[in-house]
């Protein structure tokens, strides 16, 4: 009998990593003790969306995890000037290009060079759950 084949993942190596990392957070419990449990509720389903709509087109433009991903290494998202594009407000995205990701009315745009880089939310809350 033979078994039958399992679909192979649609993602990116990447952009797999992406939604293993994220899919460890709990949607539940903000990994950011100055973010609000709604509103990590609203990104957590943004960035799980996010992920699985444009993961792989995020990889195919060069866009990093930091610049999606990434919070201030010690303050999380109270530092907004680090932290990703999909970090800054739970809005679904509705389309990606080179430089920035379509949210309705409203674009984020890639880090700029200079700016400061963050680290991707789940090692933040590796390191919370630490410390």
């Amino acid at each position: 009998m033979l078994l039958p084949e399992l679909a192979s993942d649609p993602l990116p190596p990447q952009a797999a990593e992406w939604r293993k990392a994220f899919g460890a957070l709990r949607p539940t419990s903000s990994p950011c003790r100055y973010l609000g449990t709604a509103a990590w509720a609203n990104i957590h389903e943004a960035c799980t969306d996010f992920i699985e709509r444009f993961g792989a087109e995020a990889v195919r433009l060069g866009w990093t995890t930091p610049q999606l991903f990434g919070v201030h290494p010690e303050h999380g998202t109270l530092r907004v000037d680090w932290c990703g594009v999909m970090m800054t407000g739970g809005h679904k995205a509705i389309g990606i290009e080179p430089n920035r990701i379509l949210f309705g009315n409203v674009s984020g745009y890639r880090n700029v060079a200079g700016a400061p880089v963050g680290i991707p939310i789940w090692e933040f809350a590796a390191r919370a759950q630490k410390a």
